[in-house]
């Protein structure tokens, strides 16, 4: 039996090894054994700091106590740059001006030989978590924006904050603690996108290379070995379901020390992993039922896929000459969907016909896969995780309380 990551899943991800330890790609297939659905390559990752640095200097320490150092608050006034999340509410003037309270630092490259940015220039750890916290707490929940606006104006901000980090001299403990709040929140608001993401401004290929960045960053922090990281095994756990079906990423967590891969978060992680490799469906989404929010916005990338291979082992094992007939409400409660609505659509989109609104035909030949396959809703195995918290408050959370994470609470393989 094949594994749901012969076809359409995002085992390419395996090509972001280079990313977090630096080795090269390895690849255990041929190209043309790739998977349809091809994740971007990597952003380049960020440049160390000290290669900016000239022989002999130190990473200064940030100073700058706004979110957004007033000589950049004021540039981008001139320049007309101020995102409309920046403007000051109700402001009318001509250029419009920046809110102190809600601009953010842009994204803006080092280049070689480019003068290093001063210390007033640089958020301090302190003002970084709390810039990340205001993205979650406010930004990410704006309903005066389109999600897919919202993830543009999030994902350049926290690659600031990345950056403003990277320059400067932060502990690695104070530094783990910045990085896991804005991955969190970078997996939150991409994993809230939707569908329809594509025709906004989000560029699905930027948002997926800085996740991996993220995770580049944070992971290259823990490796570094001070601390401690208490939310380590968690955020070990996370890279894993993004990166699920990766030969590269399941290797780099199988070489961490044996304390932290008995954590639950990680065992979870694994234990999902094995069930996306060895193709079972039923074990597969029951696991995915039972993740906490964060998990499961690292995992959903990988569902649609999921579901597809599901689906064409369904076609193989009941499709007859004459055409067999399966209850919809079976392939809902089989795959996690939310609903017959989207059990028809997933259906239609790959040439099932139906019988009725509750059934589906299984005829022989007409099982097919054009293009991605279609992206679901997740209004149950991501969306009602949440479980009335903010995304502030889950992204800041140190532990989620689920059932998963009791002892004994782990499925046994291959049930």
């Amino acid at each position: 039996m094949g594994t749901f990551c012969r076809a359409g899943t995002t085992g390419a991800l395996q090509d972001y090894s280079a990313v977090h330890l630096g080795r090269p790609i390895r690849r255990d297939r041929p190209a043309a054994a790739l998977p349809r659905h091809r994740c971007p390559r990597d952003a380049e990752p960020p440049p160390s700091p000290r290669s900016l640095l000239m022989p002999g200097c130190e990473l200064p320490v940030g100073t700058c106590p706004d979110m957004c150092p007033a000589a950049e608050r004021a540039q981008r006034e001139r320049e007309r740059r101020l995102h409309r999340l920046e403007v000051a509410p109700g402001c009318r003037q001509d250029p419009p001006r920046a809110d102190p309270q809600r601009a953010v630092k842009e994204y803006s490259r080092p280049a070689a030989g480019k003068p290093r940015p001063p210390p007033n220039q640089l958020r301090p750890p302190s003002v970084l978590l709390a810039t990340v916290r205001y993205l979650a707490g406010e930004v990410a929940e704006s309903a005066d924006a389109a999600r897919a606006e919202v993830a543009s104006f999030v994902v350049d901000r926290l690659r600031a904050v990345r950056l403003d980090l990277a320059l400067q001299d932060a502990g690695d403990a104070e530094a783990a603690v910045v990085l896991e709040a804005a991955l969190a929140t970078l997996l939150a608001v991409v994993a809230r996108l939707g569908p329809d993401a594509a025709r906004g401004p989000a560029d699905p290929v930027l948002l997926q290379a800085q996740v991996q960045e993220g995770f580049g960053s944070l992971r290259r922090c823990y490796a570094r070995g001070a601390g401690p990281h208490p939310r380590q095994p968690a955020f070990q756990g996370l890279f894993l379901l993004y990166n699920l079906g990766s030969v590269e990423a399941l290797r780099e967590v199988l070489q961490l020390p044996a304390a932290l891969r008995t954590c639950p978060p990680l065992r979870r992680a694994l234990a999902v992993d094995a069930a996306f490799r060895e193709g079972n469906a039923a074990r597969l989404f029951r696991l995915l039922q039972t993740l906490p929010y964060l998990p499961s916005c690292a995992v959903q990338c990988h569902v649609s896929h999921a579901r597809r291979e599901a689906l064409a082992r369904l076609a193989r094992a009941f499709s007859t000459p004459k055409g067999q007939t399966l209850p919809l409400g079976f392939m809902v409660n089989l795959l996690a969907l939310d609903g017959l609505k989207e059990a028809q659509d997933l259906c239609q989109a790959h040439g099932l016909p139906l019988d009725g609104e509750e059934r589906v035909v299984f005829l022989r030949g007409r099982y097919v896969e054009e293009g991605l396959p279609p992206a679901g809703t997740c209004k149950m195995l991501v969306e009602s995780k949440l479980r009335g918290r903010t995304l502030e408050e889950a992204v800041m959370a140190e532990e989620e309380d689920e059932g998963m994470d009791r002892p004994g609470s782990l499925p046994e393989q291959g049930t």
